[in-house]
Parts: structure tokens; sequence; C-alpha cells
């Protein structure tokens, strides 16, 4: 896309979050690929809403693109995984490791296997390794920040984590002025 098209773009995300249409701004920046706001991103996941947290992330890399965005996705299901296991809804966990995690295996098969195991815990926390984990809101704290560390780690999202400085209202004004 031309520069052209890209300060345009940022032009309209910048009048579509004055004009406060939130969704839409959401919807543009990830089907542009322009800019990640990592506040919506923090938002969803502290909400635990998984299926948009991956969509926007779709805008911007997938499962596979580099080591960086797997371990962005594996973290995101794990947790969507665990929490599943939380609320001992184990029709959830298993359809999770079936459709979101099995992807994984392939690259890990014996952590694959790990994850498998703890269907068979009672309380997955009886897992060394997760005895640690707290409840929801402070694992997916925990998450997000290693989720950040990724992000501005991965070379895909270079250059997409800052909006560019713009003055209030710009495209009205461009328009104004062009209408005179």
């Amino acid at each position: 896309m031309s520069s052209l098209s890209r300060e345009l773009v940022f032009l309209i995300l910048q009048f579509l979050d004055e004009e406060k249409f939130k969704e839409t701004v959401h919807k543009l920046e990830q089907e542009s690929g322009f800019f990640f706001n990592m506040r919506y991103f923090e938002e969803t996941v502290t909400n635990g809403e998984w299926d948009d947290v991956e969509k926007y992330l779709s805008g911007f890399t997938k499962v596979d693109d580099n080591r960086y965005s797997m371990k962005i996705f594996f973290e995101i299901r794990k947790q969507k995984y665990l929490e599943a296991l939380d609320k001992r809804d184990r029709a959830k966990a298993v359809e999770i490791l079936v459709k979101d995690l099995k992807v994984f295996s392939a690259f890990n098969e014996e952590l694959f296997k790990e994850i498998t195991q703890l269907l068979t815990l009672e309380n997955f926390r009886d897992n060394e390794q997760l005895s640690k984990y707290g409840d929801t809101k402070s694992a997916r704290g925990i998450m997000l920040a290693e989720l950040k560390k990724l992000i501005e780690a991965n070379p895909l999202f270079r250059d997409k984590l800052q909006f560019p400085s713009l003055k209030n209202s710009r495209l009205r004004t461009l328009i104004n002025q062009r209408s005179l």
C-alpha cells in the first residue's frame, strides 16, 4: 500500500477514534495492519475475550510467521485452556486442546503431551510447573506482561506500535480547508 494510503488510514483512524466509533477503529486497525493498538489488546486479553484477541492479532501475524508469533498464540491458547480446566469444564478444555493447541504438537510433541495430561488431574495446580498459578485475573496479568514483551520483540510489529503524531481533528481540518 502506498504511503498516501497509509497516511489516509491514519487520518481515518484518528477521526473514527475522536467520533467514538470504537469497533470500527479496531476493525480498520486489524484490516490495514498499520497500527497495533496495545491498549485495546490489553483490554481484550484482560477481559478474556479470546476470539477477539486472536481475530485482532490475525491482522498483524499468523501462528507460523515466526517464533515470537508462535509463542504469542501459544500463550493465549494455553491460558484459554487453563481457564476451562479451572472452571472444571472438561468438554471445553478438550475442544481447546484439539482445535487450538494441537497445531503446536508438530513443534513440541513433549509439551503437547504434558498439556494433555493436565486433563487427568483433579486440579492442574497439582502440576509442579503450574503450582503458582493463582486466580484467572492475576494469571491473565502475568501472561499479558509476557505477551507485550513478545509483541515488542516481534519484527512483524516494528513500526506498528506507535500511532503517528497528528494534530487534533486533522481530517476534519483538511476537509474544511478544501471546501473553502
